[in-house]
């Protein structure tokens, strides 16, 4: 018999009085003792060092699984289930379900389980129970703590803001970083003198100075960054700094919050629940240069229409970095643009191209489609495109009944992050970033939700205006006008290069 044998040791055993006793090393021993009583050969040695017990990412855990699932070793032994997994769907996973039918036996010294033994499932279940309330009453302690210190202002994240750094003579306390401080207080007073925000991203990347991320890798913190052009200063970086009250002393936290003990993602909470403390920390910002810009956004402040989607939203690529080109409007003309030229001229050569020459074209490649390939009374007799609009129906709503799915498992993820946040395996920053997984794949659902009732609206309309097969037949052959779900329907994407003297190539990705 091949035995692995596993160990993990978490912050919260090295802070138990009797630290001996959990031990990595006396973990091992006792095992490996074991092991020889067993006469069995010990294949490996498998240990998480500072991992708790419900954290799914621990490097040898997920080692020890993927041998497992290779039929590497016969036994997995740990010194109690709890050393395995604090978590009763992983029990139910692994030890109740994968491992018996990958033929492993698992067993654990101290609690006596031993799969083996069908007479204990029992009890390894209540184990497992038990561990499982372990979790969520340890996570409401240290929720209780984490929220008690927010409301005396005390800062808990694991990096401090861009422009200032950790008092290291004052747990929770925030100094000013004076090169940092420095670029904050231009970006203010460049924007209180009239630049706009990409104008100022531009500034920033022209002088080659690194964004908060990137600022942070450079100081020797443990912040990955390693996508392209994620080093450069964008609209979104200068748009968040304009609007932190850190830069005024104020400490705000606990905009997001974890939807589960269980989950590493979180998910925004309404404003009334952050905790706001004013005067904590020096400023960097004076109260009247905050004023004045609060003031000026306000001013630059667009409506915007919930629930609405551009015609060609999502679907317009630069060819040369491959971002999502942006819309926008200048007296009265609407356009796409590559922000990324923007932001800084070697990251992109910057396609533009005008939308009424989007429409243009594509209309005219369906016009020429349309009268080469297409016999609409061929269509007419052999199509039944009532059939078709109704197949789509059902998609559409069957895609609403999925993105509704996902949206609920979206928000159960999120709510299950918080107890490795509140046990500190993972810092504020991190705990953020990670949380917006999620939160963008809910945000991306409920979008696909909204988009999907329009169309369902719209082609009821077409089913119920429709007297015949052939005024179906026109609104696809003898398309005039496009609009979203047309385009939705027909189009991949279109990728757009930059123009070069009187000529721009423009690929249309059709569906088709």
């Amino acid at each position: 018999m091949k035995v692995a044998i596993y160990c993990r040791l978490s912050e919260e055993d090295r802070n138990k009085q009797n630290q001996d006793s959990e031990s990595i090393q006396n973990q091992k021993a006792l095992l490996l003792e074991h092991a020889l009583n067993q006469n069995w050969d010990v294949f490996g040695i498998y240990s998480d060092d500072d991992y708790a017990g419900a954290d799914r990412n621990r490097p040898e855990w997920n080692r020890l699984l993927n041998d497992a699932e290779n039929r590497k070793f016969d036994v997995v032994l740990c010194k109690t289930q709890s050393r395995f997994t604090r978590e009763l769907e992983m029990v139910e996973k692994y030890i109740h379900g994968l491992f018996i039918e990958w033929g492993i036996r698992f067993i654990s010294i101290v609690d006596n389980a031993d799969t083996a033994n069908e007479g204990n499932k029992k009890s390894r279940q209540i184990n497992g129970l038990v561990n499982e309330w372990y979790l969520e009453d340890n996570s409401k302690s240290i929720k209780a703590v984490f929220d008690s210190k927010r409301k005396q202002g005390i800062h808990i994240g694991a990096f401090a803001r861009y422009g200032y750094a950790k008092d290291p003579k004052q747990k929770g306390h925030l100094v000013i970083d004076p090169e940092a401080a420095a670029v904050v207080r231009e970006v203010f007073e460049l924007f209180a003198k009239g630049h706009g925000k990409v104008d100022i991203a531009r500034i920033l990347n022209e002088r080659g100075l690194p964004n908060p991320t990137e600022y942070k890798r450079l100081k020797g913190l443990r912040f990955k960054n390693n996508k392209p052009n994620r080093t450069l200063w964008k609209y979104s970086a200068i748009a968040s700094m304009l609007t932190d009250e850190v830069y005024i002393g104020n400490m705000v936290q606990g905009k997001y919050g974890s939807i589960s003990y269980k989950s590493k993602k979180n998910k925004p909470r309404p404003k009334e629940e952050w905790f706001r403390v004013e005067g904590t920390h020096q400023a960097i910002i004076s109260d009247d240069l905050w004023n004045n810009v609060q003031s000026l956004l306000k001013q630059k402040a667009k409506p915007f229409k919930v629930g609405t989607i551009g015609v060609f939203a999502g679907k317009i690529i630069c060819l040369d970095c491959g971002y999502v080109m942006r819309s926008g409007k200048s007296r009265e003309i609407r356009y796409f643009k590559c922000e990324t030229k923007h932001h800084h001229d070697s990251a992109c050569s910057g396609a533009y191209i005008n939308l009424k020459k989007v429409e243009d074209l594509v209309l005219s490649e369906l016009k020429r489609m349309n009268e080469e390939y297409l016999d609409k009374d061929y269509l007419e007799q052999n199509i039944e495109f009532h059939n078709r609009h109704q197949e789509k129906l059902d998609r559409l709503k069957k895609e609403i009944d999925i993105c509704e799915q996902k949206i609920v498992e979206c928000g159960m993820a999120i709510r299950n992050l918080y107890v490795d946040k509140v046990k500190g395996l993972i810092n504020d920053d991190d705990f953020v970033i990670m949380s917006k997984e999620f939160s963008e794949e809910r945000e991306k659902r409920e979008k696909v939700k909204l988009n999907n009732i329009a169309q369902i609206t719209e082609l009821e309309n077409q089913i119920s205006e429709s007297g015949s097969k052939r005024e179906l037949i026109e609104q696809y052959t003898s398309i005039t006008e496009l609009d979203r779900i047309t385009v939705d329907n027909l189009i991949e994407s279109i990728v757009v290069e930059k123009k070069k003297e009187k000529y721009q190539n423009v690929t249309i990705n059709w569906k088709f």
